[in-house]
């Protein structure tokens, strides 16, 4: 880089790449899968979310995983992010739950408020 109008190319490039990223998915679904998360049963509701996906056929929705929240006594637990829309995280949620997660929250828009511990 050389000149201000090369630092705007590779700007410009950059911002359209990122914008791909993001447009892939229409959310993510992100499990905790700290030790607490697994040995509460974490790897079977993210198993749950992918299956129910699947089935329905949705395939712009992102299923990912992360360490531990610190939120123990409510493992496993789950965030579901939508662009525009507040991070939702439920806990408690097993793989039943994350059925109804993915048809009520995904696939229909309404948060199963009985389940959230957090938003924002």
């Amino acid at each position: 880089m050389k000149t201000l109008e090369d630092l705007r190319e590779v700007r410009q490039k950059t911002l359209e790449q990122m914008k791909a990223r993001e447009s892939k998915y229409s959310a993510r679904i992100v499990v905790a899968m700290g030790t607490c998360g697994i040995a509460a049963g974490a790897q079977e509701v993210k198993n749950a979310f992918v299956d129910e996906l699947d089935k329905r056929g949705i395939t712009d929705v992102e299923v990912t995983q992360v360490g531990c929240k610190g939120l123990c006594d409510h493992e496993p637990t789950v965030d579901v992010i939508k662009p525009g829309e507040p991070t939702v995280t439920y806990g408690d949620v097993d793989p039943e739950r994350a059925r109804q997660i993915v048809a009520q929250h995904l696939v229909n828009g309404n948060i199963v408020g009985e389940w959230v511990i957090a938003s924002g």
